[in-house]
Parts: C-alpha cells; sequence; structure tokens
C-alpha cells in the first residue's frame, strides 16, 4: 500500500453526498481508515461504499460529544487510524471547534481534509455562476437562528440582505416564513431563489421560484430539513455582461497587452 495513512484523527469533509464529489485525497484516507466515525443522517451509505472489509464503521447520530471523542481517542491509542466523517465542507456549521480543542489537550494528532459544500454542488447542478460581473460580486454564506445556535445579532438575515449579494441560506427550511420575510426587506419580491433539497443524494430535487413564493413551495413539499437556498440575480436568465478577465483588451502578467 502506496502512503499508508497514520495513526491519527483525520477530520473529513464528505462532501453533500455524492461519492465521486468526494476529493481524491477524502477517498484514499477513507478507503485506509481502520475506524470511521460518521454522522448517519447527514452522510450517505454510498460514501462509504470503498471502506476497507475490516474498517470499523461507528455511526453518531445518537450519539454526543461525550461519547465521540473519547472513542476516536482510545482508538488512536490503540494505533488505528481514524476518520471522523462530516458532511459538506468542514468550514460550514460542522461542529468540528470542539472536537479538535479536546483532541488537542489530550496530544492525539488530527489532520482537516476539506470537502465540496452545497452551496457548490447546487450551483453546479444549476449551470450557474454565482459571481456576474455588474450584477453580483459577493456570495453570503449564512443561516438563521434555531434551537442549535444563535446567530449574532451584527449577522442578522435582514442586514445581510441589505447587500443583495448571492446569498446561500443554510439550516433554515423550519424557519423559512421568517427567513422570507427577513429577505423580502431588501431583496426584490422576484428576486430567483433555488430551494436545493438534499443536493447530491439520489432523492436531490431542486426548485427554482420567486422569492415570495419561497416559503409556501418549502411548505407544499414538506422541507423541514437537508435543505439549502440560493437567493441571487445571478440565478436570472444569463445576461450579456462579459468579464474582463478573458477579454482580449484585458491584459495581465501571463497575457500581456499586444501592440
Amino acid at each position: 500500500m502506496k502512503n499508508p495513512i497514520r495513526s491519527q484523527v483525520y477530520i473529513v469533509g464528505a462532501g453533500p453526498g455524492d461519492p465521486e464529489l468526494l476529493t481524491v485525497k477524502a477517498h484514499k484516507i477513507i478507503s485506509q481508515a481502520a475506524v470511521i466515525l460518521y454522522a448517519d443522517s447527514l452522510v450517505p451509505k454510498q460514501i462509504l461504499q470503498n471502506t476497507r472489509p475490516d474498517a470499523e464503521l461507528v455511526k453518531t447520530g445518537n450519539k454526543t460529544l461525550e461519547e465521540i471523542v473519547p472513542l476516536m481517542i482510545a482508538k488512536v491509542k490503540q494505533g488505528l487510524s481514524v476518520v471522523r466523517l462530516h458532511s459538506g465542507d468542514l468550514t460550514l456549521y460542522s461542529a468540528i471547534a470542539e472536537q479538535m480543542r479536546l483532541l488537542a489537550e489530550a496530544e492525539i494528532p488530527f489532520e482537516l481534509i476539506p470537502g465540496i459544500s452545497a452551496f457548490q454542488a447546487a450551483a453546479a447542478k444549476l449551470q450557474t455562476e454565482l459571481t456576474i460581473p455588474e450584477l453580483v460580486q459577493t456570495i453570503i454564506l449564512t443561516r438563521i437562528s434555531g434551537q442549535a445556535s444563535n446567530v449574532p445579532e451584527a449577522e442578522d438575515l435582514a442586514s445581510l440582505a441589505a447587500h443583495q449579494s448571492s446569498l446561500c441560506l443554510y439550516l433554515a427550511a423550519r424557519h423559512v416564513e421568517k427567513s422570507q420575510a427577513k429577505l423580502l426587506q431588501h431583496y426584490p419580491p422576484d428576486t430567483p431563489v433555488a430551494i436545493c433539497y438534499r443536493v447530491g443524494w439520489d432523492d436531490e430535487k431542486i426548485w427554482l421560484v420567486s422569492l415570495d413564493k419561497m416559503a409556501v413551495v418549502s411548505q407544499k413539499n414538506n422541507l423541514i430539513r437537508t435543505t439549502l437556498y440560493l437567493i441571487s440575480p445571478a440565478l436570472k436568465e444569463v445576461t450579456a455582461t462579459r468579464s474582463r478577465l478573458y477579454h482580449p483588451e484585458h491584459s495581465h502578467l501571463f497575457r500581456p497587452q499586444k501592440h
């Protein structure tokens, strides 16, 4: 086996659900790890289809941090390689900060392997670029306050909506009416919204609606979890606006202006 993985914890982003969207590094580590702890409610079984025959697979959907972290520590101390598998990308709502702190306190080495986020997979499915020259050049990734976490007052959804940027709204399906009301304070009612359910899973569904229909469509389809909302003027019909990046009149270090 080339470059076998080490006895440590690998915190891996599994991506949105499609096994083919795993990074090459994530795939290698998952296929070689002795122990894999995974959020079974958010990570589909297909992600684990190429694990070692003797790999120990541990579902963590019903476990607390006090059960998960000691188990990882114990396995590493036994000389085993451990994967902590999270959905999407680790930088977004993955609750890894407290896990890393406890691992560091126990002097357990760990490494982070990033993954594709749902907003990237959704944009690809929609065949859209979320930053269109002269239309929108900013992407905001956010959520709305819920039972598990409160959003800081300075990051209230209404204040972020004031930018009228491409806004990717996570963990909001249970609060869709409140979210829609906050967004409508600044976005026009006809702003396109992509309602993306279980992006990358076999039962993926995407609805493209106007902002004023966001709540009613979500409720009609009983969406309460694993739903991402993309709110963006970039979702309108493709405009004739062109980026300067590949324009013949634009010069840069690797393509000097011709005379």
